[in-house]
């Protein structure tokens, strides 16, 4: 058993000498601007096409690192936020629409490829010129965050506009991720908000997403629902993801940490656990990417995969857990979860974290970059676990009295099932 205090190394190590250099050596785009994000097993480019979402999630990340990471590296710390501007100068270019909404993807030199119909879009960017704001002051980034922001808000009862394929009469749904996500976005950018605004835009999310989605007959988040919150028995209204419900907890924790909210925090960790329970795959390991709650086929064909963003995010809501209420099955969790993930999930060989394995944990694609994988859950989730860990340890948790382990093999061995 490790430490805590041997996990926080692990977690700083991992972030700062692993991860964030494999994403600085590779990922730059200097000439035509902003990042390549589909990178192979080495960090070769293997396609050029920019997704504004991992475009945006990068710009957050390294400025995200400048503001908070800066007193521990130094020496990184310019190169980081110029790492930071370089990315924002390609969204403040080519991102938008002519009515201020953020495209989905762009070639490599900026030109828009698919209509913005992804909210998530603006979402990111919010997050990014929120965060990079913080670092440089500049009132230009923060306008465009703000004014992000209140266009997300007002396309929240139809996140996809004219670009909405569904007959919306038939069988109305709504979905968790926007609440979700406006659990973390208003924190992100509340520096920038009116305080009433971020107060009503929280008080909205946490009764969306622990009343509304939340299923207390199944002790369940869904991923659908009808607008009344009512369950639809069909694909959609069936459909858990499992990793969406585990990584809001760790938003609400914070939202309850912040508010003084014990019973709202007790009821976070039980439905972390609850979700764990019902997600972890007892044959092979890891947590199901997709699952039917009433355990009929999914539509989703890759239900069964390993991916890299569920695991790390679970990680960090289990150490919130712990660390918040002292619930000793969160650290249970916590190592199942640590040993599972570095096992499987980063490559020692070449630098960073494979995104998708398959139901025995084998790597499905060796790629560490593509259209949904960039630079942002796993360096988040790493500074996330380090900074929980370390307070943990600060703190002389109860689990400090462990024999320290041995680090060795979380770097040298290469993952098996």
């Amino acid at each position: 058993m490790l430490t805590p205090h041997t996990y926080t190394q692990l977690y700083r190590d991992a972030l700062l000498n692993d991860v964030i250099p494999f994403w600085q050596t590779h990922s730059i785009d200097r000439q035509e601007g902003g990042f390549f994000t589909c990178l192979d097993q080495k960090g070769n480019v293997y396609d050029t096409d920019k997704f504004i979402w991992l475009q945006a999630r990068q710009v957050w990340t390294f400025s995200m690192l400048y503001n908070r990471v800066s007193d521990t590296s130094p020496e990184q710390s310019s190169d980081w936020l110029a790492i930071a501007e370089h990315g924002a100068s390609f969204l403040k270019k080519h991102g938008r629409a002519d009515d201020g909404s953020w495209y989905f993807s762009l070639t490599r030199d900026g030109r828009p490829l698919v209509q913005p119909f992804n909210i998530f879009s603006d979402c990111f960017a919010t997050m990014a010129f929120g965060q990079l704001s913080v670092a440089t002051e500049n009132d230009e980034y923060a306008h465009i965050a703000q004014s992000t922001f209140e266009q997300i808000l007002s396309r929240r009862d139809n996140p996809k506009g004219k670009w909405n394929k569904a007959i919306a009469d038939t069988r109305p749904l709504k979905n968790f991720a926007l609440p979700m996500i406006l659990c973390n976005l208003s924190l992100e950018i509340e520096h920038l908000l009116d305080r009433r605004l971020v107060d009503q835009t929280i008080d909205e999310c946490i009764h969306e997403v622990m009343d509304v989605f939340y299923d207390p007959d199944l002790g369940l988040i869904r991923e659908n629902v009808t607008p009344d919150g009512q369950f639809s028995d069909s694909y959609e209204g069936r459909l858990l993801n499992p990793g969406h419900a585990i990584e809001a907890m760790w938003f609400i924790m914070d939202l309850a940490t912040r508010r003084n909210d014990q019973a709202l925090l007790e009821k976070a960790v039980r439905i972390t656990l609850a979700t764990l329970d019902y997600a972890w795959d007892t044959q092979y390991g890891g947590l199901f990417y997709f699952m039917d709650s009433q355990g009929h086929p999914t539509q989703q064909l890759e239900w069964d995969q390993k991916l890299w963003w569920v695991h790390v995010e679970t990680l960090v809501t289990v150490l919130k857990g712990y660390q918040k209420t002292g619930n000793q099955t969160c650290w249970d969790w916590f190592e199942r979860l640590h040993a599972y993930t570095w096992q499987h999930f980063p490559d020692p060989a070449h630098g960073e974290w494979y995104g998708y394995l398959n139901r025995r944990g084998e790597v499905l694609l060796p790629l560490k970059g593509g259209k949904w994988k960039g630079c942002f859950h796993v360096p988040r989730g790493l500074y996330q676990c380090w900074q929980t860990l370390k307070s943990l340890d600060l703190n002389q948790s109860a689990t400090t009295d462990r024999p320290e382990g041995d680090l060795h093999g979380y770097f040298s061995s290469p993952p098996t099932s």
